[in-house]
């Protein structure tokens, strides 16, 4: 019999976390299900009845915390981030926090790093089926530029690096609240909702994270794409998600000069990112990925999404006064 793996989750109680956490803690198999360790910060956690769940309290940002949180383990799953925020904070987390968790796991000799990264670390500019090393890096933010930096200090600890780049599903309040948000301020097609976008939905994110985790080996040092095979028109895109929360189509078209202009893109960056999600194509070829694992999403994406629809209708029933909510 295998040996039962040990897996540290940070992030464990987050977006893509928690789906990964349940999925490997659920597994069929209660024998040799891997034996899992959360690295918690605020976030309390669900009562664990299986045994194979233990919580730590830590921070990336207290390295002391950290001591002993790798000890026993054989894979370390880096999937906590600090998105938005002062660059201090953002470095705090991100960059430096990423080298605290690196130096304990390599004093208890783990080297099986997954960390979960983002394609926002890219120039942005069109990416036409983008395969990994080809886009040029240039992250904009102070949240993408710490999260390279972090990013390179696992890919230079032989760590495995997984890039998606909108992700979708429930516990999401940055994708699909940001266009909705977007939508609600500007509601016409730009370019007629054209350009095509890489998507992937939590739950096959998850499935690829845990997949990952269990594999006999890694590949060391390397990005992975992590995307639905095909990439997704923003009229397909904005369509499920106006269906799915009963909110009205955009009417009109109009150009993404025009857009830029009606909308003071010029003068604000954020709105600037945001228009060019919308109307120049940003998808990434994630085949190496999916053949890795031997795997692909369960379903397709208006099928996908519709599943966690209800996630997005309770969070806009519970809207504010003000932007609907937290982006980016």
């Amino acid at each position: 019999m295998a040996p039962t793996r040990r897996i540290l989750i940070t992030g464990g109680t987050g977006f893509v976390g928690s789906h990964v956490a349940a999925l490997l803690a659920d597994g069929p198999n209660a024998a040799n299900a891997p034996r899992l360790r959360l690295l918690v910060h605020h976030r309390p956690t669900t009562p664990d009845d299986t045994g194979r769940v233990e919580v730590r309290r830590g921070s990336l940002t207290d390295p002391r915390s950290l001591r002993g949180v790798c000890d026993g383990v054989d894979t370390v799953l880096h999937l906590a981030s600090l998105i938005g925020g002062s660059p201090a904070d953002c470095a705090a987390v991100n960059d430096a926090g990423t080298g605290a968790l690196l130096e304990e796991a390599a004093r208890a000799g783990v080297e099986r790093i997954v960390q979960l990264g983002t394609t926002a670390v890219y120039r942005d500019e069109p990416h036409t089926g983008a395969r990994e090393g080809e886009p040029v890096l240039g992250p904009s933010s102070p949240t993408s530029v710490s999260r390279l930096a972090g990013e390179e200090r696992v890919l230079a600890a032989g760590g495995v690096v997984l890039r998606p780049h909108l992700v979708y599903g429930p516990g999401d309040v940055w994708v699909v609240p940001a266009l909705v948000d977007f939508l609600t301020a500007f509601p016409r097609w730009i370019d007629g909702g054209r350009a095509r976008t890489s998507l992937i939905g939590v739950h096959d994110l998850a499935r690829a994270v845990a997949a990952l985790s269990l594999r006999p080996e890694l590949p060391r040092g390397q990005v992975l794409h992590a995307a639905r095979p095909e990439p997704v028109p923003v009229r397909d895109l904005v369509g499920a998600v106006c269906r799915e929360l009963r909110l009205p189509l955009p009417e009109g078209e109009v150009s993404l000069a025009r857009a830029a202009a009606l909308t003071g893109a010029d003068r604000d960056p954020l709105v600037r990112r945001r228009l060019s999600l919308l109307a120049v194509d940003h998808w990434y070829d994630s085949s190496r990925l999916w053949q890795l694992l031997d795997m692909a999403p369960l379903d397709d994406f208006a099928r996908d999404f519709a599943v966690g629809a209800a996630w997005y209708r309770s969070l806009l029933s519970r809207r504010t006064d003000g932007e609907l909510f937290s982006t980016r």
